[in-house]
């Protein structure tokens, strides 16, 4: 009797653990909106990531063209894009008849002699005109560390000196210092381009037409591939800092710190119907009911800034790497960080965000963070946690990123912060 009762238990076990099975199999994995493109049309992954890489080519030399005096004194930084840009061409040389014209447009156009011209010009204007001998985001490193280092010597002193009560208010005032004298060089810096910025165009404008015109020729290109897949051209959202392009649909514009960005879809041939959007699309591109906050319910939409180049906590390059799968990883290496907010502004660790570095939603639009929080694991390893806006999709997606790319990574973690 016992046996039979043993042998029932065992059968209801073995039951309900293939139920379980059979549910955690029923659950829908979560893709991209990149993934859901190329299964729902049938696309090569190569083709869309050949597009997103002439976008990122085309973004530059729009950014470069329109923002020359952002670039000065950055050699290292248009190294990098041109080692970038450089090995994606390389990349096109067996491609079709259309993409190497492109190369051959590329080198004759002499594009990276025209980007240095332009900015060796840029760096003697500024200096002139300014005085500026050097990037202004390390004139604000290097400010910023002179008046902390003799602040926090006085307040130290001041410790042994008056009542602790005291201190409270002085501290307050020596935290704003740092961040008044940031603001006051930072607004001369803005009113300093705004001023000048017609000006520079103009003694340089031979030369910023023809990185225009080739941007003009890669929009082109871009615009001919997508409709060539058949592609829904409205999906491809992406920003610039000019309208000076043609078949471009205006959808979005803002000023983020004096600069000018303009987001755009591809627009369709005169007379031609634009292509439907697949349903899967259609539904990400609902808004989502979200549940209430403190529900409990654990994060999911998690995005590594792997490959990250900075150091002292200021963010130079990266590649944004989505890592849905390893959702319940992070959320468990979450659960063991103390966190506190961070000292620095997110415009402080990035700098150049959205101009030259992007994070995207997953429905992709761009992100839009508004807390930053540097997490301590184990008291063993530090980094950042970027949370963004809730998105017009409904989603909101949440960043990690080591903060110093000297920083080692504990092992247990590096499936998490690899790419």
């Amino acid at each position: 009797m016992n046996e039979t009762e043993k042998e029932k238990d065992s059968n209801i076990e073995t039951s309900e653990n293939q139920d379980s099975e059979t549910e955690e199999k029923k659950k829908p994995e979560k893709k991209t909106q990149a993934q859901i493109l190329q299964e729902a049309l049938g696309l090569d992954p190569e083709d869309i990531a050949e597009v997103e890489k002439k976008l990122f080519v085309a973004r530059f030399f729009d950014y470069f063209s329109e923002e020359t005096l952002d670039f000065i004194y950055k050699d290292r930084t248009i190294e990098q894009y041109k080692n970038e840009i450089n090995k994606f061409l390389e990349s096109l040389k067996e491609g079709k008849e259309e993409e190497k014209l492109l190369i051959r447009s590329f080198e004759d156009k002499q594009l990276f002699e025209k980007v240095h011209k332009i900015k060796k010009s840029a760096e003697a204007y500024a200096l002139e005109k300014g005085g500026v001998k050097q990037p202004v985001d390390k004139k604000l490193k290097k400010l910023s560390l002179l008046i902390t280092l003799p602040l926090f010597l006085v307040l130290l002193i001041l410790t042994f000196l008056i009542p602790i009560w005291f201190l409270i208010p002085i501290l307050c005032l020596f935290c704003m210092a740092p961040q008044l004298v940031r603001g006051r060089i930072l607004r001369g810096w803005l009113k300093f381009k705004e001023e000048h910025k017609n000006d520079f165009y103009s003694q340089n404008r031979e030369d910023i037409l023809v990185l225009k015109d080739y941007t003009g020729e890669l929009l082109q290109n871009i615009r001919s591939r997508l409709l060539e897949m058949k592609v829904p051209l409205q999906l491809i959202k992406f920003v610039l800092h000019s309208r000076d392009y043609d078949n471009l649909n205006l959808i979005n514009q803002r000023v983020v710190r004096g600069s000018a960005q303009y987001f755009f879809t591809f627009e369709y041939p005169e007379g031609m119907e634009p292509f439907p959007i697949p349903e899967e699309l259609l539904q990400q591109q609902q808004p989502v009911i979200k549940e209430a906050e403190g529900s409990g319910k654990a994060e999911k939409n998690f995005i590594v800034l792997t490959e990250m180049k900075g150091k002292d906590g200021i963010l130079e390059n990266f590649i944004p790497t989505l890592k849905l799968k390893m959702a319940e990883q992070i959320n468990d290496m979450l659960n063991e960080c103390e966190f506190s907010e961070s000292t620095k502004e997110f415009d402080e660790i990035i700098p150049n965000y959205p101009q030259e570095l992007v994070i995207y939603c997953l429905c992709g639009d761009v992100a839009e963070i508004d807390n930053v929080q540097v997490c301590s694991w184990k008291n063993q390893f530090k980094f950042y946690l970027f949370e963004s806006t809730q998105c017009k999709c409904g989603e909101k997606i949440y960043v990690l990123s080591k903060m110093d790319e000297s920083d080692e990574i504990p092992e247990e973690l590096k499936v998490i912060f690899s790419s």
